[in-house]
């Protein structure tokens, strides 16, 4: 019998979570942006839809390369999953084309199998953490807010002075 918590955190409904959250994320901040255009809105709107939506973008990436790897999508499948965030509303087709093919069915890979990739050092490291949950869950985060705070402090990619790269 599959419990609820097993249910709510499957790889499954994660990525799906996700790939939802980042499409509204993505109409919050072009709808802001049409705001701003014809009515002059402050610029804290923008600064806080773009802040929820960079945030769940990051979430996002971290969940579609933890699913990728659990369920094995190999590299590329997982880095165009990742990447795909960037184009308005495409985790969308790519969720529903991932669920299609079987690409999200599964549970967490917490123990090894008879398969050879699972003695591979990233895999038995994958399924520790995978063990312990709320360490897991610590260090993503801490991971994403490392990067969003990096990425805050460069700036937004129009105000890059056009030399510096």
């Amino acid at each position: 019998m599959t419990s609820a918590r097993d249910i709510s955190f499957s790889p499954r409904h994660l990525f799906r979570f996700f790939a939802i959250s980042e499409a509204v994320t993505w109409t919050l901040l072009l709808g802001g942006l049409a705001v701003r255009a014809v009515f002059g809105a402050p610029p804290i709107l923008l600064t806080v839809v773009g802040g929820l939506h960079g945030a769940v973008f990051l979430g996002y990436g971290v969940v579609a390369a933890l699913v990728g790897v659990n369920n094995r999508w190999g590299i590329g499948r997982t880095v165009l999953g990742i990447a795909l965030a960037v184009v308005p509303y495409a985790t969308i087709p790519f969720e529903i084309r991932a669920e299609k093919a079987g690409r999200l069915a599964g549970a967490w890979r917490r123990t090894a199998t008879s398969d050879p990739r699972d003695a591979h050092w990233f895999d038995r490291l994958y399924r520790w953490f995978l063990s312990r949950p709320a360490l897991f869950a610590l260090v993503l985060l801490a991971a994403i807010v490392a990067i969003f705070a990096t990425l805050i402090s460069i700036g937004p990619p129009g105000g890059w002075p056009a030399n510096e790269v």
